[in-house]
């Protein structure tokens, strides 16, 4: 079965989680422009979110779904925003669910944790979850350590649930070999964030248009707590301290606010731009519709052309 199938939209895609870029708004306009739109939750306390939520609801009547860190202390009453709002699909990330999926299965609403692991498959599988969001380290944000091409199998191997592969996901040959690898369609981030609709400053977005293959790296790995973005002063700076040694209290303290400076000031050398390794594939800003049906039009052409091979 095809995402779509399962989660009742047109395109076989969820949008990713996007900390303090994935508003209600913004997911309700890829909703309408047919994926699955997601409000991120990280950094929000439960009002917050259920103002989000209604937002959506009053910009789309397509599904959409709200990405809840659990690491997030507001997590337990986020928890029940999404239960009283009425929301169909919750995806989940730093954590383990276990203690919300009984309310959430009650509630009717489809459960999908990101994982970085297949180990975390086994533990998971379960607790009644409808599927997983296989991440690799490609992505931009908090990131694990294998690569979507090496995980996504691995965590089709363990389960016979959906899988949703994330992780270096920008274009339909990427979008095909996610299918190829096992899964069932994609979640993607970094292609959406230079989409005419994405709330992020413009210097956010430019960045991303000129960064090249080689323009992210990922912070954090020594103190187990890794991100990837691109490089900059502030990152250069990041690193510095963490090969002195620095510890996962001061780097946090370094990075303070970095997200805020970037998406909402424009700060494109001491704000956090993540963003995934398919940055250097980004080279115009296009409505949302255009991104996600040119995605889907070239995995089908793909698809197309190796079966064409293979038959002949």
């Amino acid at each position: 079965m095809r995402l779509n199938e399962l989660l009742g939209t047109r395109l076989p895609i969820i949008q990713g989680g996007m900390a303090n870029i994935a508003t209600g708004q913004f997911a309700a306009a890829v909703s309408n422009a047919g994926a699955l739109g997601i409000i991120g939750a990280g950094g929000m306390d439960a009002e917050a979110v259920r103002a989000h939520i209604r937002r959506c609801r009053e910009l789309t009547d397509k599904p959409f779904g709200v990405n809840i860190m659990l690491m997030n202390p507001a997590a337990p009453e986020i928890a029940r925003v999404v239960v009283e709002e009425g929301v169909k699909v919750v995806t989940t990330g730093a954590g383990v669910p276990s203690q919300f999926i009984p309310a959430w299965k009650q509630a009717g609403i489809k459960v999908f944790p990101v994982v970085a692991a297949a180990t975390l498959v086994r533990r998971l599988a379960p607790l009644g979850v409808d599927g997983f969001i296989a991440e690799g380290t490609e992505s931009g944000g908090h990131v694990g350590e294998l690569t979507t091409m090496a995980l996504v199998p691995q965590v089709c191997a363990q389960t016979d649930l959906p899988v949703i592969a994330a992780g270096g996901i920008a274009s339909g040959r990427q979008l095909a070999a996610a299918y190829a690898l096992g899964a069932c369609g994609a979640q993607v981030g970094t292609c959406l964030l230079v989409s005419e609709e994405c709330p992020i400053h413009d210097n956010y977005k430019q960045a991303l248009l000129n960064a090249k293959d080689s323009d992210t790296v990922v912070t954090g790995r020594s103190v187990n707590a890794p991100v990837r973005i691109l490089k900059n002063q502030m990152s250069r700076a990041y690193l510095s301290r963490e090969r002195a040694g620095a510890d996962r209290m001061e780097l946090e303290q370094f990075t303070l606010g970095s997200l805020r400076k970037a998406v909402f000031d424009g700060d494109v050398k001491n704000g956090s731009l993540m963003a995934g390794q398919v940055a250097g594939m980004l080279h115009e800003i296009r409505p949302l519709r255009t991104i996600l049906e040119q995605l889907c039009a070239e995995c089908d052409q793909v698809l197309k052309e190796l079966a064409a091979e293979v038959r002949g």
